[in-house]
């Protein structure tokens, strides 16, 4: 203890130390707020700073803005929003609060779940108001845990509407490419995703595939570059930003928070190459992102085995922010957690995977040829798993199995039903393929008498459509990802077809979850509950007001732009 006190106290010397030669850098200019990081949070809280009069600039490490907002889904969860209520959508404050609370349990203070519940509808209708983002409701895509007190199995989160790209003009070009290109002539939206993976088997796959198309096509006659999901959410809110007038400084990384007289006044950046000091009379806001390509990091603070390499968050995303708020003294918290999802570490970048380890027909075994959980469950309980299993077994890598039946009727990735796997990804180990289960065990080096038993097991149970092992199907968020015309169980499906199919999974994450511990106004804290004057952070910078789980589709992103209004608006004074 006396040791981590020393620790604590080096630490804040060295930040004011460094602060005090801030002091002598070059002034880069002043504005009221300063926000580091282009993603969800830092463009919301800009986007809400300006809006209540304060001069604002946001800074970004990356040559591009957008962050892990760029690449992802752009699925936000946030009840009682107005799309949903204005979609019929049977939410209420006390159904959110309720489900909210049995979801995060004890890991988050009640008034930051009612900080985050009350102010996230405000949000959705500030950013329609001062951006020309609209939103639609994802229906159908479950609340992950919509048995629980308050949860909705038709769900309750929304995504960006098509937003025309042109509108941001050269700044377009800037734009952080997404984690998957869309396929080429469409326009996809998240929830179209479950029906494009059955198009060959379902005529509502084929039907939503075809709309998709003619989306494309309406978009191209009319000379729009359309964009969906993280793509139109950072192009929404960037759009915002330039009609507000805020700039962006991309190619812009934080150093550290500068700190006068015990308060943050500013930050030291890089601009152009060269350390300067960026001022901010009223306060900086952290949205910089988590530390998930950060080794050190991950080693210091999360289970093994972990590698930067199985992330899809943005590369930049190495802990900027939260290192520099730990040594002004910020107390961190759920830094061993991440949004962690099953991913195939394929060549070049991993794929995080949804669909296919839900789909009928396919199940997942540990490294000793054994069923170890429920496939079709929210993708982070499926890691959290993975990590408690590996401690008495091996875990890490488990192996999804599947047929060739299975690989008939869906889509993988981006690869058509029928059509052989690229063979990059047989070549690096992400994928094998043989002819018998025993032979694909040996591929794999898992016992084969082991994988057969398991498999002859599964196959009997998924006649029946019941599994109770691992209760695959129990809950209707399990449904979501699956083949409805499979019965009686739309999760379950034998494996009987060969060649049968492995598929590496590790643990893959979105982002780091972990970060400075905040208050339910957003401001940073230190470890004896004291406020950081100053100190504001948000999204991924921040501990996660989700805690250890994870609500619905976009609890990432919905929680992040929340708190980065309730950041600018404290600032301001008007929340």
């Amino acid at each position: 203890m006396l040791a981590g006190a020393a620790g604590a106290g080096l630490a804040v010397a060295a930040g004011v130390q460094q602060g005090a030669r801030a002091a002598d850098l070059p002034p880069l200019g002043t504005y009221d707020v300063v926000v580091i990081g282009s993603g969800a949070a830092g463009m919301t809280a800009a986007l809400t700073a300006a809006g209540q009069g304060l001069s604002c600039v946001v800074v970004e490490k990356a040559p591009t803005f957008g962050g892990s907002t760029a690449r992802s889904g752009a699925g936000i969860w946030i009840p009682n929003n107005p799309v949903v209520l204005a979609a019929g959508v049977p939410d209420t404050p006390a159904k959110a609060a309720a489900y909210l609370a049995a979801v995060v349990g004890p890991d988050v203070p009640a008034d930051r779940q009612r900080a985050f519940l009350t102010h996230g509808p405000a949000v959705i209708s500030y950013v329609m108001a001062r951006s020309p983002l609209r939103f639609r409701w994802m229906e159908g895509y479950s609340d992950y845990y919509p048995e629980l007190p308050g949860g909705l199995p038709n769900g309750r989160s929304i995504e960006p509407d098509q937003l025309d790209g042109h509108l941001l003009g050269p700044e377009l070009a800037r734009l952080n490419p997404p984690y998957m290109d869309v396929p080429a002539g469409m326009v996809v939206f998240s929830a179209d995703y479950k029906w494009i993976a059955l198009a060959a088997v379902n005529a509502k796959g084929a039907a939503v595939a075809a709309r998709c198309l003619a989306r494309g096509t309406a978009a191209a006659l009319r000379g729009e570059k359309p964009l969906t999901m993280g793509q139109a959410l950072a192009a929404g809110l960037r759009a915002g930003l330039r009609s507000a007038g805020v700039p962006v400084w991309l190619n812009t990384p934080l150093t550290d928070l500068h700190v006068e007289k015990g308060t943050v006044t500013g930050a030291v950046v890089t601009r152009d190459g060269v350390p300067g000091l960026l001022r901010a009379r009223r306060g900086v806001i952290v949205g910089s992102g988590g530390f998930e390509h950060n080794a050190a990091m991950r080693a210091r603070f999360q289970r093994q085995p972990i590698g930067t390499d199985w992330t899809v968050g943005a590369k930049e995303n190495t802990g900027d922010g939260i290192r520099a708020g730990e040594r002004l003294g910020a107390a961190l918290d759920l830094m061993d957690d991440a949004w962690w999802g099953p991913a195939i570490p394929l060549p070049g970048d991993p794929y995080f995977c949804l669909a296919e380890r839900t789909l009928p027909g396919g199940l997942l075994v540990n490294g000793s040829g054994r069923r170890f959980v429920n496939e079709a469950a929210p993708y982070s309980d499926v890691v959290h798993t993975m990590y408690d299993v590996h401690g008495t077994e091996p875990a890490i890598p488990s192996w999804l199995i599947t047929d060739q039946n299975y690989r008939n009727r869906y889509l993988f990735k981006d690869v058509l039903p029928v059509l052989p796997l690229p063979d990059a990804w047989y070549d690096s180990g992400a994928a094998h393929k043989a002819w018998t289960l025993d032979a694909l065990a040996t591929s794999i080096g898992v016992p084969a008498a082991a994988l057969r038993t398991t498999v002859e097991r599964f196959n009997a149970q998924a006649r029946q459509g019941e599994d109770p092992d691992f209760h695959r199907g129990d809950s209707a968020y399990d449904h979501y990802y699956t083949d409805p015309s499979v019965l009686p169980n739309s999760c379950l499906a034998p494996l009987r077809l060969p060649p049968y199919h492995a598929f590496r999974i590790v643990p893959g994450d979105l982002g780091t979850k972990g970060g400075m511990r905040t208050d339910a106004r957003a401001r940073v804290l230190r470890d004896d509950g004291s406020v950081i004057p100053g100190l504001y952070a948000a999204g991924n910078a921040s501990a996660a007001v989700m805690g250890h789980s994870y609500a619905g589709a976009g609890s990432t992103i919905g929680p992040a732009m929340t708190f980065g209004y309730v950041a600018a608006k404290d600032i301001a004074g008007t929340l």
